[in-house]
């Protein structure tokens, strides 16, 4: 593996060495993402939304979660011993904050 190098300039601007533009067909006007990880930063290429078509072809889906289970209708119903303990706890909680005012 090879290094190479660049120099931060008065702007804040780094030049891609040619060689790594080549290397990862770099092409000017490309967006680039900075990903800091820890103490050291990242710089990738954003893909473009024409070059994500098409990626997940042949996926598995068996089993696929979609936001139908996420919704709150589907959220297990509280049994009345839990409906009549959560009420205790919100009038004592309720009884509590106006003894504060």
């Amino acid at each position: 593996m090879s290094i190479a190098t660049a120099t931060l300039s008065s702007k804040f601007q780094i030049s891609i060495p040619k060689d790594v533009r080549e290397a990862m067909n770099l092409k000017a006007g490309q967006r680039m993402a900075f990903l800091r990880i820890g103490p050291t930063l990242k710089l990738v290429p954003v893909p473009r939304i024409e070059d994500l078509f098409g990626i997940a072809k042949g996926a598995n889906t068996e089993n696929y979660r979609d936001r139908s289970t996420r919704r709150e209708d589907s959220l297990p119903v509280p049994t009345e011993a839990q409906k009549a303990a959560l009420l205790k706890n919100l009038a004592k909680i309720s009884s509590t904050s106006r003894g504060r005012s």
